[in-house]
């Protein structure tokens, strides 16, 4: 008997870490990164930010389950090692579910197409371009080859055109806006054709307000992007208005998890006012049982089979326990009528 009690309270225990573990941010999809961010360029101005961002956003990727091409932000890439990261990038997403490539650093517009600036380029004309950069499409040809179910390209790269001088006079002033191919967001650090901030504080405003926004649990990728858009332009007074291109998107995604749970239990009837003096724990609603439980963390279709088995153990074990307790009680009446029984006869054997 005490290994049985011990056995089911084991599982007890695992069923109540279960409970517990839906409380934290459950990650079912396989979710690829590559993040970018060059500041070293040789034979242009160096930027100081791009590094620092790039490691921000690795940091906070990796955290909301993401898997880092290169195990982490791939800093200051010239020509080769760049394309060689982003072939890496395409092989890397192979079977998964969401795919996001980050970028921070020169980038360029040239008749219409967008190019990133690795840190060696010198183009001298207009042709060396296309040979010296990396056209932003072909980010995007990786993503539309892989079967992702999402695809999402970071763009901090809407400087000022670093070749101004150089007599490329098709280049122009910030990115162009691009076509989100299917199941593709792309969001831009500020407006097509504008210029957006490096910042001063280490981050640009651009990312800073990403890597903050991301984290919080119940925002879509949609409330993700206009919350960072919102951040943004009231970090730098209205002067730089991030901008999004997308596709339309089949699914919604949480980079944090899903929202609690609102409005899905019944209305409940006002409760009296508390007690001034009472504790505030004290005027908390309690979780009752699971159902509530559920209830309050919000939907979570892939573990509720897993969760109703702990339940039932957890139930099974309260019976178990019920049924002891009923057995003790038993014993105990039958040893106390034992007990009477002989004080009775030794009371009359004495007479």
């Amino acid at each position: 008997m005490a290994d049985s009690i011990r056995h089911l309270a084991v599982f007890a225990a695992a069923a109540l870490a279960g409970l517990l573990g839906l409380a934290a941010p459950a990650q079912a999809d396989k979710r690829v990164a590559l993040v970018v961010g060059n500041s070293a360029y040789q034979h242009v101005a160096r930027l100081e930010n791009p590094k620092n961002d790039a490691r921000l956003m690795a940091e906070t990727l990796r955290a909301l389950g993401f898997t880092l091409v290169g195990n982490g932000p791939q800093l200051d890439l010239d020509e080769p090692a760049l394309k060689r990261a982003v072939r890496n990038f395409g092989d890397a997403l192979s079977g998964a579910d969401v795919a996001l490539f980050y970028y921070a650093g020169h980038g360029v517009q040239v008749r219409g197409a967008n190019y990133l600036v690795p840190v060696g380029a010198n183009p001298v004309k207009e042709a060396d371009v296309e040979i010296d950069m990396l056209d932003t499409n072909l980010v995007l040809r990786q993503m539309e080859g892989a079967g992702t179910t999402l695809n999402v390209v970071v763009l901090d790269a809407c400087r000022n055109n670093p070749f101004g001088g150089r007599g490329l006079r098709s280049a122009e002033s910030g990115l162009a806006q691009m076509r989100a191919p299917g199941g593709t967001l792309i969001s831009f650090a500020t407006q097509p054709g504008n210029v957006a901030q490096d910042g001063n504080d280490g981050n640009s405003p651009f990312t800073k307000a990403l890597a903050q926004t991301i984290k919080r649990p119940g925002l879509d990728i949609f409330g993700t992007f206009n919350e960072v858009g919102l951040a943004v332009m009231q970090a730098t007074g209205n002067a730089q208005q991030p901008w999004v291109s997308n596709s339309p998107i089949r699914d919604k995604f949480y980079f944090a998890g899903l929202p609690p749970a609102q409005a899905a239990a019944p209305p409940v009837a006002a409760a009296p006012p508390s007690d001034p003096a009472e504790p505030a724990s004290a005027a908390t609603p309690k979780t009752t049982s699971v159902n509530d439980f559920i209830l309050q963390l919000g939907p979570d279709q892939a573990r509720l089979d897993e969760l109703k088995k702990q339940q039932q153990a957890m139930e099974e074990l309260q019976k178990f326990m019920e049924t002891e307790n009923a057995k003790a009680k038993i014993l105990s009446d039958i040893a106390a009528k034992r007990h009477e029984m002989m004080k009775t006869i030794a009371n009359g054997l004495r007479q």
